[in-house]
């Protein structure tokens, strides 16, 4: 039987960034922190053209600088300096530029890959453990704790548990917390593509009455595509070969970029809004995916969960009280309920409204278009939900 003070079920980018926020104060201290993983991180960043991706506002690259990763992320991170929102088939677009809110970037693209490494470099293996490859099988709460059962048989119990497996928690339906679940009834596919033009650090929402697109930078003159269709014709579209494939996207997304000449590995995720009715228990934090599981259009998952697990981070840091103390794990959700609230509503409305093809919404949606890139407060707003800054002061 071991014991450590905190354990992180899921060493993916969630998992990491927590514990590179607390292993300081973990050090000092003298809490030992375990990261339990079912895939072994890789021995080195290996570039390729298919890697996913992740959109980090520019307020998620503020708090990896204040972590002292950034200057390592950044090697390989594209910046977007201007956002060019549009609807096909109408006049009205909006444009966000990062020279118009005073900021080197509105946001940064980085391939997971590479942002998983930096995070496994920075952690002191003397203060974080690994168990990988491992899975844990079951949680058994304790008057102090949780026991956690691991599939090659052995036992942990940690002071506090932090459940950051994914969206399709196992553990989560285990432990008894029911989720809110929204089917969209839609699939993104995922796919990385090479135009003719530089992008020069453009990302592009393209909007149509088969659903939202978006193409964003990538290094190497690559751009990740995130193309929201219904379920059927998502499946319909991965199996067209590349010249098909790569005519339709043309069609849907015009010649912003010039011709559209490559792609590669197509991918397919179902999409859905998830959020779990309980994030805190006694000794328990549900956290990332886990919790909340967004629509990808508007970008905003990873980075409010990166906000979470900031503010984790410093509630427990703040408190005086033992590790896993119930009135502490509220004091963090209540920190966050606003933030949480705000990105869910956003990301959601965003979704809905350019998800439909009906004539008097979609009249409404280009008038809104058309208002956002000529009224400055309406522009503001939207440009500080997109940079992860909503509930910031100003």
């Amino acid at each position: 039987m071991h014991r450590v003070n905190l354990a992180i079920i899921g060493g993916g980018l969630v998992g990491a960034s927590l514990a590179l926020a607390l292993q300081g104060a973990a050090r000092a201290r003298g809490w030992q922190i375990c990261l339990i993983e079912p895939f072994a991180p890789g021995d080195g960043y290996q570039p390729s053209y298919d890697a996913r991706s992740t959109a980090l506002s520019y307020g998620s690259q503020q708090i990896y600088q204040r972590l002292g990763l950034w200057s390592q992320i950044a090697q390989r991170a594209e910046p977007i300096t201007q956002i060019h929102v549009s609807d096909r088939g109408r006049f009205a677009a909006a444009r966000l530029s990062a020279q118009d809110e005073g900021v080197p970037a509105l946001g940064y693209v980085v391939e997971n890959a590479w942002l998983g490494q930096c995070l496994w470099q920075a952690l002191d293996r003397q203060v974080v453990s690994w168990r990988s490859p491992a899975q844990v099988t079951a949680m058994q709460a304790l008057a102090d704790g949780y026991r956690l059962s691991l599939d090659d048989e052995s036992t942990l119990d940690c002071d506090l548990a932090i459940l950051a497996d994914g969206g399709r928690s196992g553990l989560r339906e285990q432990l008894g917390i029911g989720v809110q679940h929204r089917e969209y009834g839609q699939s993104a596919l995922i796919a990385n593509v090479s135009a003719q033009e530089a992008h020069r650090g453009q990302a592009f929402e393209r909007f149509t009455e088969d659903g939202p697109m978006a193409l964003l930078p990538l290094p190497d003159s690559r751009c990740a595509l995130v193309w929201t269709r219904s379920s059927a014709d998502a499946e319909r579209l991965r199996a067209l070969d590349e010249g098909r494939f790569l005519d339709e996207l043309q069609q849907a997304f015009g010649y912003r970029l010039g011709a559209l000449h490559q792609v590669g590995a197509r991918h397919l995720y179902p999409l859905a809004l998830i959020e779990a009715q309980e994030q805190v228990r006694p000794h328990l934090v549900v956290l990332g995916n886990a919790a909340h599981s967004l629509h990808p259009i508007a970008g905003q998952g990873y980075n409010l969960s990166l906000r979470d697990t900031l503010a984790l981070a410093a509630t427990l840091l703040d408190s005086r009280a033992a590790l896993g103390d119930f009135t502490t794990l509220q004091a963090y959700l209540q920190r966050q309920r606003a933030d949480q609230q705000l990105t869910v509503g956003f990301s959601d409305q965003v979704t809905r409204l350019f998800s439909t093809s009906a004539p008097l919404l979609a009249a409404g949606r280009s008038l809104g278009l058309l208002g956002l890139d000529v009224l400055p407060p309406a522009k503001r707003w939207f440009a500080r939900q997109a940079m992860g800054l909503g509930t910031r002061p100003t």
